[in-house]
């Protein structure tokens, strides 16, 4: 059994990243006979992994027994931005109260940076500095809870951060608005720290949005 468990964790993990970095793109079916044999492991695992990944929202098993990746829509877009508002202002306003002064300040630095890190370095460095964001995100708001839920938006946000990454000039004022986010948590200002917050994810949406439609009118003149 412990074997099958350990099997079943390492497709998961092989599945997910491939769902999340985009080497199976959206509406790409998962035949369970076409995955087992290129990950090299039997039905039993892969169903537990295609299961944990359904639960997760990265496999769509709605239409049958054939799981596919599903799409990002404008429609499914919209749905996490109204869910990451609702955490996300609440986790700024927890930071600007609890959050260690030092390290975002620290970190508004890093994002003031941004142009220098990507064009001299690249979007990943970039992200990086995104990422210890959410960490120190995670550590000033102390609630399990509400870290928990947060980590789970984040997963369904790779995807869909994807497609502003194309987009230089945006990176750069997301950078600017982390900047703003990180100096009012500084401040211990929970007022502008949420603002702040709302105006970043509005921003954020509104060019995942464009960037959506602008592809879809593009297939439609193919």
């Amino acid at each position: 059994m412990a074997g099958v468990v350990k099997a079943s964790d390492r497709v998961y993990d092989t599945i997910r990243e491939d769902i999340l970095s985009g080497r199976l793109p959206s509406g790409t079916p998962l035949s369970e006979v076409e995955l087992a044999d290129r990950l090299g492991v039997s039905r039993t695992p892969l169903r537990a992994a295609l299961s944990k990944l359904a639960a997760e929202g990265l496999v769509d098993t709605s239409q049958g027994r054939t799981g596919v990746v599903p799409e990002v829509s404008a429609a499914s877009v919209a749905e996490l931005f109204e869910l990451r508002e609702a955490l996300e202002v609440h986790a700024a306003r927890l930071a600007a109260r609890r959050g260690d002064p030092a390290v975002f300040s620290t970190l508004a630095s890093e994002f003031a940076d941004a142009r220098r890190v990507l064009r001299d370095k690249g979007r990943s460095d970039y992200y990086d500095v995104v990422s210890r964001f959410d960490e120190a995100l995670d550590v000033a708001i102390d609630n399990r809870s509400l870290r928990a839920a947060l980590d789970t938006s984040r997963l369904h946000l790779v995807r869909a951060r994807r497609l502003a990454s194309d987009n230089p000039e945006r990176l750069l004022q997301a950078a600017v608005e982390h900047g703003a986010i990180c100096r009012a948590i500084a401040a211990g200002d929970e007022a502008l720290a949420t603002s702040a917050t709302i105006v970043h994810l509005r921003a954020s949406l509104a060019t995942i949005l464009s960037t959506l439609q602008l592809r879809a009118d593009r297939q439609g003149i193919a």
